[in-house]
């Protein structure tokens, strides 16, 4: 599977509605597949929600991206994520 395309592709999608670019420049540097399970990682570029395990979920990756534009970050701050999951909205907090 060509992740790269499917990143790309995912994030065009996303650039619909999300307005901040360094959001989505963020996003398509980080790879999603990564952050799950080998057997789901054939649908890391679904806009939608995956099960990693221990009854817990990859959030949907329109809402984090809107949750990550919402936050307004200039950069400089300090952000603590409870409750982390699979550490991808971690990820894209810390490349930001």
């Amino acid at each position: 599977m060509d992740f790269e395309a499917e990143r790309a592709r995912l994030i065009e999608h996303l650039s619909r509605e999300i307005k901040d670019r360094r959001v989505l420049d963020v996003m398509a540097r980080i790879p999603r597949e990564r952050f799950m399970p080998e057997e789901n990682r054939h649908l890391a570029y679904e806009d939608i929600p995956l099960p990693i395990g221990l009854e817990q979920t990859i959030s949907q990756p329109f809402i984090i991206a809107l949750m990550t534009e919402a936050l307004e970050l200039t950069g400089t701050e300090k952000v603590l994520e409870i409750g982390t999951g699979s550490g991808y909205q971690a990820a894209i907090l810390a490349a930001y």
